[in-house]
């Protein structure tokens, strides 16, 4: 894959995964990210397991090596003097700061936009934030099941009064790495800007921008109508039969999105074995199937019922429409697109376990990113410090001073 961000520097002050994940990609694509963790626990992601949150195996921490592959890691103490000198030389050798601290940390670091750009006014400065740069909330820290999921109605645009709760978000780290892939086409737009008019820009990037934008053409419908964004009840009538999901004898699922119902009618008729019904007056034409979808639903339950979802796979593999099984996470990881496509790569960790990560979704010159492996906390010390003149005593003294982990 051609490596569209080799010779770019991003320093990262950041934990979790919405922002860390956003250069993580960047990694992916070539770029040298160098890390600056907490100088004592490093990124709060690597003890989620203790908090609750996710099962994390010991072996492999899944999560960390998502949001943060391909990157050198330094632990730093941003409240100490000398610290603080390290990471502003660092700066000045970067393209990007990216960070997700809040406006009051920031301040309180001295790593806001002026006293960053103090060091390299051509630095791109990234912010990821939890509810956006101003307004009553700008100061309070959030997650993606609360600015993206929740506050930006996506909770709600999926919520149904049979649940009797609300429903959580579908995986973990759902709408950060969402987030992430929109910082990181801010970040590649803001390098292109300032390469055709030498300006370097500020970039920001919310959870709760992101969510809204997901959710954007319901905002739409919502503000035109001026009604709440949510879905249709479970037996609320169809329109279009071939716009539905069906269960097949094994108990699992075929989604349809055939837009055209009329014209994709016929030939379904003849996969599920009644061709007489391509004829039916009931379902001559789309009007007068959109008329009687009742009545064709019913049949399509009853037609798919009958055989299990391989056999379906069998049937529908000519069919001219467009289908898909519905699919769990393995399954996907699977299928024959994935695998074709290497939207799944296999990777090591830096103890050489092996395991798998989702690549990257963007590919250059047809060819998937393969991704790194997490550093190790601290891992690339020596190797950053070095590279900023320092030699093995002043390391050393950083070192027993706690500066650097």
């Amino acid at each position: 894959m051609t490596m569209v961000m080799q010779g770019i520097r991003v320093l990262e002050v950041a934990e979790h995964t919405f922002v860390p994940a956003a250069s993580a990609l960047l990694a992916d694509w070539g770029a040298d990210v160098l890390k600056i963790e907490h100088v004592e626990r490093g990124d709060a992601m690597r003890a989620l397991a203790s908090t609750g949150v996710a099962v994390v195996p010991t072996d492999v921490h899944a999560l960390l090596e998502h949001s943060n592959r391909g990157k050198r890691s330094l632990g730093l103490d941003l409240t100490s003097p000398d610290g603080l000198d390290i990471l502003y030389k660092l700066a000045a050798t970067a393209d990007v700061f990216l960070t997700n601290k809040l406006p009051r940390v920031r301040k309180k670091l001295k790593i806001g936009v002026e006293e960053i750009r103090g060091h390299n006014p051509r630095i791109v400065y990234v912010r990821g934030t939890g509810q956006g740069e101003r307004g009553p909330d700008a100061d309070r820290g959030s997650y993606d099941s609360l600015a993206f999921w929740a506050r930006a109605g996506t909770a709600m645009g999926i919520m149904r009064p049979e649940y009797g709760h609300v429903p959580v978000p579908p995986a973990p780290g759902f709408g950060d790495s969402l987030g992430a892939m929109t910082i990181a086409g801010g970040i590649m737009g803001a390098l292109l800007h300032r390469e055709r008019t030498g300006e370097a820009t500020v970039v920001d990037v919310s959870l709760l921008g992101t969510g809204m934008w997901a959710m954007g053409q319901a905002f739409a419908l919502s503000m035109l109508l001026g009604i709440p964004w949510t879905p249709p009840p479970v037996d609320a009538p169809r329109a279009n039969p071939l716009v539905a999901n069906y269960l097949t004898k094994d108990g699992q699922w075929l989604a349809f999105c055939c837009l055209q119902a009329g014209y994709y009618w016929p030939p379904l008729c003849k996969v599920i074995d009644r061709p007489q019904l391509a004829d039916d007056p009931r379902f001559a034409n789309h009007a007068a199937l959109t008329t009687n979808s009742g009545e064709a639903m019913r049949i399509l339950q009853e037609a798919f019922a009958e055989r299990t979802v391989d056999e379906w796979r069998q049937r529908l593999a000519t069919f001219v429409g467009q289908w898909t099984v519905v699919q769990d996470t393995l399954a996907a990881a699977a299928d024959p697109q994935t695998v074709a496509n290497g939207y799944i790569q296999d990777c090591q960790t830096a103890a050489g376990v092996p395991f798998q990560l989702v690549a990257a979704p963007v590919q250059y010159d047809e060819k998937p990113a393969v991704p790194g492996r997490a550093p190790r906390f601290n891992e690339h010390a020596d190797e950053i410090l070095a590279n900023l003149g320092l030699d093995e005593t002043a390391v050393l003294d950083l070192k027993i001073r706690g500066v650097v982990a």
